[in-house]
């Protein structure tokens, strides 16, 4: 079964509900292609590299989480830019990218799915694109959870221990959002996770008797990409190919 891409961008639409959130860049469709898909490639970030084996793949859409334009962007095609845009055009290449709504989403979003990948119990939301992981009984050991971490995103993360002995309650807001810690706070969580760490998080920690783990902006958010790529594939029988390209940030 043949999709094309304006069907499968709407279904997309519909599903994350980009238009509730206030973003720093465009989602959905960015770049069009061709009129039919078969093949799906996914990615983290938008880039020469990623486009160029999307194009190895012989993909018509790449869809990724975060995309090439955003606030603040020179109002011009640069060098860079054009860079981008050209393996694109050259081999009728589609780009999709949704951002904050794929962190926010409770089932194929990063942060619900890295809640449930660390084995929460429950799961509910935290602040406006989080979720709150809760470990049953008197929680999970921290050091257990360190571990849990570094298994599921193949990081060893960035632990401050300044929370408690047991984890009931652990904050999750993935990417560069060491800012919720202050959130994390303020609803007596255990302890926060996200992709980078910011300086004053460390005093932040210690003076709050909480947790601060760290474990990549990449790699905490890998897993809502997929998912929708997955999910592509499941709906409309297109072939689903994650480029996996391993950052260290």
């Amino acid at each position: 079964m043949l999709v094309t891409v304006l069907d499968l961008i709407s279904d997309l639409d519909g599903l994350l509900r980009p238009e509730v959130f206030d973003d720093y860049s465009p989602n959905g469709l960015q770049v069009p292609g061709p009129e039919e898909i078969r093949t799906v490639a996914t990615g983290v970030t938008a880039s020469v590299d990623l486009f160029e084996r999307a194009a190895a793949e012989e993909a018509q859409l790449v869809l990724v989480h975060h995309g090439l334009f955003w606030k603040g962007m020179p109002q011009h095609v640069d060098h860079a830019l054009y860079r981008r845009l050209r393996p694109l055009f050259l081999n009728d290449i589609a780009l999709a990218a949704y951002h904050l709504p794929l962190d926010a989403h409770p089932e194929v979003g990063n942060n619900a799915l890295l809640a449930r990948a660390l084995g929460a119990d429950d799961v509910e939301r935290f602040g406006d694109i989080g979720f709150t992981a809760r470990f049953a009984g008197d929680g999970i050991d921290a050091a257990e959870l360190t571990d849990r971490v570094r298994e599921v995103t193949g990081r060893d993360p960035l632990h401050l221990a300044y929370g408690p002995t047991r984890v009931r309650a652990l904050g999750i807001v993935s990417g560069g959002a060491a800012g919720y810690l202050g959130d994390a706070i303020a609803a007596g969580l255990d302890a926060f996770l996200t992709g980078e760490p910011a300086e004053r998080v460390l005093a932040q920690a210690r003076e709050a008797g909480i947790h601060f783990l760290a474990a990549g902006h990449y790699a905490t958010e890998t897993f809502g990409i997929r998912a929708l790529g997955d999910r592509c594939s499941e709906q409309y029988g297109v072939r689903h190919v994650f480029v996996d390209d391993p950052n260290p940030i």
